[in-house]
């Protein structure tokens, strides 16, 4: 019995940072992927981030296709990266980068059921400066010796977060709540 808990601590300790460190974002919200949604505007304060996922929920006379710039410019499923028609259609976003999305089928994507996203690589904790922050004065001419006028830098504080970030944290927690209810219930199902 003490090892089941001790595997099942284990399993919390390695699965809770990546659960807490990715976003799903669900396409188009609870409108789903649909030629009635502009997705411009859904996208706008959004941050995607290399490890999130997109999830695209759509019915029967849709389907997504990952295709380059131009394709997706011009609207054309000729030459698509990857193609899916079952939904739900999860899309993991593995590197930085600009994406580009859109429906195949009839019109859609002339009328406007494309979708284009840019991966930000995942944040890294800055560095401090090097220097120590404070550099003294040269001394003064004459050769006299004057004490130093130090000059002191402020540090800048960090950018704020994005629009999303209510709902981005608000999606992770789900997922570590959720997982440590099973690891709940996995200790109870062992003792």
């Amino acid at each position: 019995m003490k090892m089941g808990r001790a595997i099942a601590l284990l399993f919390v300790l390695v699965i809770f940072p990546a659960a807490y460190g990715q976003t799903q974002h669900t396409v188009g919200d609870s409108a789903g992927w649909d030629d009635t949604v502009n997705y411009v505007n859904w996208a706008r304060g959004k941050t995607f981030t290399v490890g999130d996922s997109l999830v695209f929920n759509y019915g029967p006379s849709h389907a997504v296709d990952e295709v380059r710039e131009d394709d997706y410019t011009s609207c054309n499923t000729a030459n698509a990266i990857s193609t899916d028609s079952n939904s739900p259609t999860t899309i993991s976003l593995d590197a930085p980068g600009t994406r580009y999305f859109l429906c195949p089928r009839s019109n859609h994507c002339g009328q406007g059921q494309k979708l284009t996203i840019n991966v930000v690589a995942a944040a890294t904790t800055p560095s401090p400066p090097s220097g120590g922050g404070s550099t003294p004065s040269p001394p003064s001419p004459g050769g006299e010796d004057t004490p130093p006028t130090p000059t002191t830098t402020t540090p800048s504080s960090p950018p704020p977060p994005s629009g999303n970030a209510a709902t981005s944290v608000g999606g992770k927690m789900s997922s570590v709540v959720g997982l440590l209810l099973v690891v709940g219930a996995m200790l109870g199902v062992m003792s």
